[in-house]
């Protein structure tokens, strides 16, 4: 119990919160085995326990929310990159301020929470606009001209990961275990998600 009574409890519930948030944004643009879903459910999880024991602000929770409304309109809405910048700024000032101390003011350490939010605009603008860019520019390519063609697995499918194939990252599925760097045929496809066999299967 020395950890929830430290000071520095709300700043590592803080931190805690931006790691599922980045973990939540880069698993909606770039889905793949699950592990980056479970990874920020956990973090997030975990910050949900911790206001068992530090109150947080409702009106905070409400900026967070609204931040994680200007992510989802970026994935659909014309030029991503402005609601993009709104949802990284109202989810980093949500976080900031969401714990509330005993006595009042800010939980979190000034000097934390000022780097952290200076990261989190930084890899929302250059990780997660790529992202958004590479999702939304794949579509000039038609997808079914990977039918047929060999791809080399890049994450592991147990049964879902990623194959490179064409010059792309996709994500895929496979009836069984296939390990990275097996070579793998594309049989079908489920919207943007190959369905592979492996080379002897396919024989």
């Amino acid at each position: 119990m020395a950890i929830i009574e430290s000071p520095l409890f709300p700043s590592l519930l803080y931190l805690l919160l931006v790691a599922g948030i980045w973990l939540t944004a880069l698993a909606v643009v770039n889905p793949g085995t699950g592990a980056l879903e479970i990874l920020a459910l956990a973090a997030l999880g975990g910050v949900a326990l911790g206001t068992i024991y530090v109150p947080f602000n409702a009106w905070a929770l409400i900026v967070l929310v609204l931040g994680g409304v200007l992510f989802i309109a970026s994935l659909r809405l014309p030029r991503p990159e402005i609601w993009l910048s709104l949802s990284a700024l109202a989810l980093s000032v949500g976080s900031v301020f969401l714990f509330q101390p005993a006595g009042g003011g800010v939980a979190v350490h000034p000097l934390i929470a000022l780097s952290v939010s200076l990261l989190t605009l930084g890899y929302f603008w250059w990780a997660i606009r790529s992202a958004i860019n590479a999702q939304r520019a794949r579509p000039t390519m038609d997808p079914d001209r990977v039918i047929g063609e060999i791809a080399e697995v890049r994450t592991e499918l147990n049964p879902v990961g990623s194959v490179y194939a064409w010059g792309e990252l996709w994500t895929a599925r496979s009836e069984g275990r296939v390990k990275v760097g097996k070579r793998v045929k594309v049989v079908d496809r489920e919207g943007l998600m190959l369905l592979v066999e492996t080379e002897e299967e396919a024989e």
